[in-house]
């Protein structure tokens, strides 16, 4: 997999976060118009794994993101947008072979992938060969990754191996996507890694969907390896499950005008009040916060009104 690394600006202070995974340009109408009837489009990067980074780095976390992107336009841009956010993108390498993923967020009714033979769906061990996953404090992986190719599959495997004892927590966010995984794969998959982790985010309805749960406390109940747990009952709340304890935060009432990507600010927010020390209400809460600005936008990334607060340190 012919993987280019490309020079980028001179290094920030080490990430505490690291995330891997594939970014595309996202196109969206404007107004929330289906694209049946769209005539203008919005631009932007879109992918989960960088917009957790995103999220982290406006909230002062030294994060990175790994991924590798398509010499091409699409892939410039998405380097260099995701950088203005404050992320670290060392570790983002170019493949002059394949291209750029893009998608397009049809309003109402869901999302259409063109992400076939992307890029990105060529990542394997290699891509985090010289990333120091090790003395980083958390990396964030999704379980959109291991759905892309079975290099993307062996790529998360070699994450887990390698962070397993390191005194780097594993964070794995479920992100169940039905169109990447195919026949019945997705559900023991998605369920050993899960078990692998030290902190898993999973929606209740991802978890019924594979895993037949109705409750967060059945989903621990097939989670018990996981340290923290997060389940997300969409406009309910949250619950986290940790060391036999467990913790219900409810959601901040909202007028959602699109989901995709809310889960991912969530975890954003999250992580950084964990990394703050923070009580595990507040965690929570913290990551209710970081969504409300996604459900009322129709962008899988909405940053800060104001600027981005200083480092966590």
């Amino acid at each position: 997999m012919p993987h280019t690394a490309r020079a980028t600006a001179t290094a920030g202070p080490a990430p505490r976060l690291i995330t891997i995974g594939e970014t595309m340009i996202m196109l969206t109408p404007e107004h929330a118009e289906p694209l049946a009837t769209a005539t203008k489009l919005s631009l932007h990067p879109g992918g989960a794994e960088s917009n957790v980074a995103s999220h982290a780095a406006r909230l002062g976390v030294p994060s990175a993101w790994v991924s590798v992107l398509g010499e091409d336009v699409l892939g410039h841009r998405i380097r260099t947008s995701i950088e203005l956010h404050g992320v670290d993108v060392r570790w983002v390498m170019s493949d002059s072979h394949a291209p750029t993923g893009v998608y397009f967020k049809d309003p109402g009714h869901g999302v259409l992938y063109y992400r076939r033979d992307s890029a990105a769906s060529r990542m394997g061990p290699s891509t985090v060969a010289s990333v120091p996953l090790e003395q980083a404090e958390i990396v964030h992986l999704s379980g959109i990754t291991p759905a892309l190719s079975s290099s993307c599959a062996d790529l998360v495997e070699a994450v887990f191996e390698r962070v397993a004892g390191s005194g780097a927590s594993l964070s794995f966010d479920v992100n169940y996507r039905p169109s990447l995984w195919p026949g019945g794969a997705a559900a023991p998959t998605l369920l050993a890694l899960a078990n692998r982790a030290d902190i898993v985010f999973v929606g209740l309805d991802e978890a019924q969907s594979l895993w037949d749960c109705v409750t967060p406390e059945e989903v621990r109940a097939i989670l018990p390896d996981t340290g923290r747990l997060i389940v997300k009952d969409g406009d309910v709340g949250a619950t986290e499950f940790n060391d036999g304890k467990h913790v219900f935060e409810p959601a901040i009432p909202t007028d959602v005008i699109e989901a995709v990507g809310a889960g991912d600010a969530f975890a954003a927010g999250y992580l950084s009040a964990a990394l703050r020390g923070d009580a595990t209400a507040v965690r929570l809460r913290a990551g209710h916060e970081r969504a409300r600005l996604v459900l009322l936008s129709t962008s899988d990334f909405v940053a800060d009104p104001s600027p981005a607060p200083s480092s966590l340190t």
